[in-house]
Formats: C-alpha cells, structure tokens, sequence
C-alpha cells in the first residue's frame, strides 16, 4: 500500500485518508474516491489530497478484517458486517466465553496492523454481547500478513459454551453459633448467582457441621442434582477438615483444596460419582464476585476444572482489597486508638419531632448517649449531625466531642457512617458505632462491644440483647473503606454476610434492642431508665 498526497487530478480510484468537507457533503476517511468526487474536490479549491493507493499484494481494510474474524468465530458466535476495518463477533447464546489465549496472541504478534481482542476467557454472556473485535488498523493489509495470521487460526479460537448443568443441591452445614437469617441470605444470593444460567436449587438442606451426616446429604442429594454445593458453617481449614471429609466418605474424591484467587482461598473441589462438588468459601456467602464464581461458572457450562487449572488462577486472581486478609501490623506490640462514633443526623421522621433532644432521665437522649461513649474506653468522641444540627450541638455543650457534619442525611444512614469515619483520626485501629437514640448504652457496654474486636480473626463486634443483634457496633479499621461504600439506609448490615466468620456476638442485655424511634418507644426507653422530667 502507498500512502501520501497526490494530485486531487489523479486521486479517483483511491482511498480518502482524512475527512474532507464539501459544499454538499462530507467524504470520509476510507471512502473510495469517485471521478465526481476528484471534480468536487478540486471545485473546492484542493490542489491535493492525502490517500491510500493499494497493489496486488494487498487486501482492504474491510475483506481482511471479515476474513479474520470468521476464521476467529466458533460456536456459537455470530460475525457481524465488517466496516472500516472493523468486523465485531457477537453471542448467538447465553453461556461462557471461551479463549485460546495462546492463538489470540500469536494472531496479534503476526503484524500490528491486524489486531484481535476478546472478553477474558471465562466470562457470562448473554446473547447478543459483543465477545470479540477484529480491527484492521490501516486501509489495508499485505496479503503475506493476513495469510500468516490465518495460519494460526487452525480452529475456531472464540466460542461461547452454552450452560449445561440445571439442577444444583445447596447444603448448608450448621453450628448453634450460626443463625438460620445468614443461611436464608445466603441460599438467595446463590440462587441470584445461578438465575442468569437456567440452572436452579432442587434441594436446598440443612445438616450438622459433621462429617458423617453431611456425607449421607451428599451422597443422597446427587442422586437427583448434577452438582452440590457445600455452605459451611466455618471455613475449611486442613484437607481432613469437615467438607473434604465428608466428600471422602460418601465415596468421592477432593480434586483441590484451595485456590489463588482472594477472596476465594478456601474453596473446596471435588467430585462424587462423575458429579462435581464445591466446598463453597464463605465470601460465597457475598454477591460479589469471587474465586467460588470462578469455578462455578465452568462446571455450569459442563466444563471440566483440574486442580492443575485452579492452581494457574493466581495471575488476575486479586480481585479485590478485602478487610479479612491480614494486614501488616501497625506500631507492634501497641494496642490501637479507638474512637467512638455517634449518629445524630436523622430527621426523626417516626417521632414527630427531634427525638435526640427529648430527654431521658433529666438529659436529652444525645447526650446521654454521648456522656457514655466519652466515659468509655474510646480515645476521641464524633458527633455526626445533620437535621437541626443547632439543637444537637447545644444538647451537647460543653462535652468534649468532635463534631462531623452530614449534608446528606436525608439520603441514608451510610451517609452518615461516611461522614463520621472521615472525621476519625488516621491513628484510630477500630470505630464503636452508636445511635443517638439509644441512650440506654452505658459506658461498660461500649466497652464491652470494643472488647469484642479483641477476639481471634475478629472484625465486627456487635451487641446483642439476649441473643438478638442490636448495637453499638465496633469496626475494625479494616472494614472502613467498605463501610463508607455502602448506600442507603442498610449501613454495615451489607458487610455482615460477607465476613460471617469474622463477627463476635457481645451480650448487654435490654440495651442494645432500645431505640427511642416512636413515641410509645420513647415511653418505654423513659420507663425503663426510671423516670423522665418532661419533654423539651
């Protein structure tokens, strides 16, 4: 191919490189220029124009590209037109993408003008989503090229593999400290996961976190599912662990053990009888993606995953900063500042009125609430405020608190859970959540709650009242990015099911259930503190 200006005289027959407006119309780049449109251009006062003048040995733009791209395409990929170098391939189906990763980048290390670029391998699509684009970078391509890039395409190297699989056991394992809400979420967040595929639960169990019963579901579930997947009640820890050894002992057999893809180490894989059976991590538990996705989705498409295969996922397996990795230590052998947080910027839309100044005990309910967290173990006190913030700031005159404002109450609680973890120090290592209109808390239960961060693998800690989750609620630092992440009114509660195993219950009793929301609530909080002056 040549290209550069020529005389607009001898330009018919040629390729336009740049854009060119005329009086009547706009010839675009790539156009092949006409007799009339050489006259045209010439009346507009062009002496000469820059194009592409293609020989024998070269192929257009257009024909390379379709070339290519219909030699890419396998099953169940449609090729779409090809137009300005460019030929887009399409799902004809719902499925997974696959790639042979290996051919893609010998097509592209052939000549930088040709070029091919597809989804990662692996990846959900629905029909009609653009899995893969040929792109002929010039106008043309040496014929020596595009035959050498053909000749790595010795099969199809893009397809999307339909899904396979449609009936799923989901057995969840249990112990007393789990409750039946955690496994009820987590039974419809793995139902969310398998809706886009046509693959659905057929039995959905509950069995003790023992070897021996688990192993009868297994076995007895697979005698109507294609698949199991195994909810543990605490993560896998050893090879001889539960899971692994139930698998064992229903007749079957562990493929792998863990996985390098974070969140996702502690997923298990087997099979029983031909049939697959996943150990599910507990970030299985979340919506979110990771590693237990990424071996789902394969067996779904009835594709076989090796140990060998699971092991090669480490590149690309990063796939998110997750707060139950262990991070390095900060000051070692220095216990970390806390600081407590109090939310005091709702509208008190229930009430009728601003409930953190109505009073309780003689004190306006935020105050008390604050008194409390001052009096704690807590190294710094914020104040988030918001609606009436006046009146708030003048219940708390004189305590000692850093106040954090929240234009944005009106759109959430984690507004202000945003706004209140901004203002905490750098140096602060754990935050103690508290309402402000719980102000029956005292200082002993906000240290109690702290305490609770101290126990082993631990990152949330939170109140209960006789065994019914409540507040305050203490977070690790580590969790501070997600929380401020979170929209709406659900705050932290979207966390919890994500790091189940790192929750500690801590029992304080009626406190933690008593918010002043209501005014029959009110009442109740009054009765229960001994008496109220009046209302202010």
């Amino acid at each position: 191919m040549k290209f550069g200006p020529v005389p607009v005289g001898e330009s018919a027959g040629t390729i336009l490189a740049h854009s060119q407006r005329l009086a009547d119309r706009v010839l675009r780049k790539g156009h092949r220029i006409t007799e009339a449109d050489a006259a045209a251009l010439a009346s507009s006062g062009l002496a000469e124009v820059t194009v592409a003048r293609l020989t024998e040995e070269d192929v257009h733009e257009d024909a390379a590209a379709a070339a290519l791209a219909e030699r890419v395409g396998g099953p169940g990929i449609r090729v779409d037109k090809a137009d300005t170098g460019r030929a887009n391939l399409y799902a004809e189906r719902d499925g997974l993408v696959t790639v042979d990763a290996a051919a893609v980048n010998a097509l592209n290390a052939v000549d930088p003008a040709l070029t091919l670029a597809t989804l990662a391998a692996y990846r959900r699509v629905a029909v009609g989503r653009m899995v893969g684009t040929v792109k002929v970078i010039p106008f043309a391509v040496r014929r020596a090229s595009l035959d050498a890039a053909l000749s790595h395409v010795t099969r199809p190297i893009l397809s999307v593999t339909p899904w396979s699989l449609k009936r799923v056991a989901a057995l969840s394992t249990m112990l007393p400290t789990l409750k039946d809400s955690v496994i009820d979420k987590t039974i419809r967040t793995f139902d969310g996961r398998l809706a886009d595929t046509g693959a659905g639960i057929v039995r959905d169990e509950r069995v003790a976190h023992e070897a021996a019963p688990l192993a009868k579901a297994l076995a007895d579930s697979l005698k109507d599912a294609e698949m199991a997947v195994v909810f543990g009640a605490s993560a896998v820890v050893d090879e001889d662990d539960v899971i692994p050894e139930a698998i064992a002992r229903a007749g079957g057999r562990v493929e792998r053990f863990g996985m390098p893809v974070d969140p996702g180490n502690l997923l298990v894989l087997g099979e029983i009888d031909g049939k697959p059976v996943i150990g599910a991590p507990g970030c299985a538990r979340s919506p979110k993606e990771n590693g237990f996705d990424w071996v789902l989705d394969r067996l779904l498409a009835g594709i076989a995953v090796t140990g060998e295969e699971i092991a090669g996922m480490g590149v690309g397996g990063l796939l998110m900063e997750t707060a139950a990795r262990p991070h390095p230590r900060r000051g070692k052998g220095r216990a970390g500042k806390t600081a407590a947080v109090v939310l005091a910027a709702g509208r008190s839309s229930r009430m009728g009125s601003n409930k953190l100044v109505a009073e309780v005990a003689g004190q306006p309910m935020v105050r008390r609430v604050a008194e409390a967290a001052l009096a704690s173990r807590a190294d710094v006190v914020v104040v988030v405020t918001g609606h009436e913030p006046e009146r708030v700031e003048a219940a708390l005159e004189g305590l000692d608190v850093t106040y954090a404002p929240n234009p944005h109450y009106a759109d959430g609680l984690s507004t202000s859970l945003r706004a209140g973890l901004s203002a905490v120090p750098e140096d602060v290592e754990a935050a103690l959540i508290l309402l402000g209109d719980m102000p029956l808390v005292t200082a002993e239960d906000c240290n109690k709650v702290l305490a609770g961060l101290s126990e082993p693998d631990t990152l949330v800690a939170i109140a209960t009242a006789n065994g019914a989750r409540g507040n305050p609620v203490a977070w690790s630092r580590r969790l501070f990015p997600e929380l401020k992440a979170t929209e709406g009114d659900a705050g932290g509660r979207a966390l919890l099911s994500r790091y189940a195993d790192n929750v500690t219950m801590v029992e304080i009793g009626r406190a933690g259930a008593l918010d002043a929301d209501t005014p029959d609530a009110l009442s109740e909080v009054r009765s229960a503190a001994g008496g109220v002056a009046a209302e202010s």
